[in-house]
Order: structure tokens, then sequence, then C-alpha cells
């Protein structure tokens, strides 16, 4: 995996990850975070969506991985929906 994929991979990671936040209505954090909750959205779309037997829609081919844009803005939209709820809101 070259550098250009590395960069391509958190781009793609920050774009799901702010789709999801904002789906959820998840306000903190910013582009650190919102790469971190797209990756950890690709883990929990990919692991649904396999549990669930559902297919596969739309994914990207980034070098040698395999990142599923769809099931990661599901996954990172559940993730920062249940971190809204345990984490407290201070306005």
């Amino acid at each position: 995996m070259s550098f250009l994929d590395i960069i391509i991979l958190l781009v793609v990671a920050g774009l799901a990850g702010g789709i999801g936040k904002a789906l959820s209505g998840f306000s903190r954090g910013g582009c650190f975070l919102s790469i971190i909750i797209g990756f950890i959205g690709a883990l929990i779309g990919t692991w649904l969506a396999r549990e669930l037997k559902l297919p596969e829609i739309f994914s990207l081919n980034i070098g040698n991985t395999n990142f599923p844009v769809i099931w990661a803005i599901i996954g990172a939209g559940l993730f920062t929906a249940v971190l809204g709820l345990i984490t407290s809101r201070k306005d």
C-alpha cells in the first residue's frame, strides 16, 4: 500500500465518519475523530452485514484494501448514536 493509498483511505474514512456523525446528530470532535469513527463504523457495519447476511452495497478498492463505504456510514451512525446516549452533554 502506497502513501497515496493511505491518504485516500483516510479521506474516505473521514467522509464516512462525518456522514455517520451527521446522521446521528453527534457534534463533538473534528476531522481526526471522524476518521476514527469511519474506521470503527466500517468494522461495525461489515460485522452487522455479515451477521444479517446482507450484501455489500458499495465498496471502494484502495490499494489492496476493500473499504465498504455504505456499511461504514451505517456503522458510524450506530456507533455515534450509542456514544451520544452514554456520554453526558454539557451545554
